[in-house]
């Protein structure tokens, strides 16, 4: 038994974070040299309540499962962590609070990039850049 605990916990340090795509990075690092960042009124996603929430057995992975912008892999990762739990909350607090700011930046991405709204003010940011 304690070895299947071993092989899940390494399973899930080795996957359970959300990642960016290059392109995503790319995107990100372009609208930050314009200073363009995330504000606390754009998140989707709140770093700090994922964490909080994710001491209880994944359920800070539900919230990010379900919220505006989540990512489906989290019904995963939260299922993992109430089969792992009490260990679970010792990399699952953390790995929420990173997973919660990478969603809040995916979304930032998608908002210039695919948005009319967010497209015009990019388009308008470059303009007032280029004068």
């Amino acid at each position: 038994m304690k070895k299947i605990y071993i092989q899940i916990i390494l399973l899930l340090l080795i996957s359970s974070c959300t990642h960016l795509t290059k392109s995503e990075r790319e995107d990100l690092r372009e609208l930050n040299s314009y200073g363009i960042r995330e504000s606390d009124e754009d998140k989707v996603a709140k770093p700090i309540l994922a964490g909080l929430l994710n001491i209880l057995p994944g359920v800070g992975n539900f919230y990010l499962a379900v919220g505006n912008g989540g990512d489906s892999n989290h019904y995963l990762y939260g299922t993992l962590n109430l089969l792992t739990w009490p260990l679970s909350p010792i990399w699952g607090v953390p790995e929420a609070i990173v997973d919660a700011n990478t969603i809040n930046q995916r979304e930032l991405v998608y908002y210039y990039k695919f948005d009319k709204t967010g497209k015009v003010k990019l388009e308008n940011i470059k303009k007032q850049n280029a004068k």
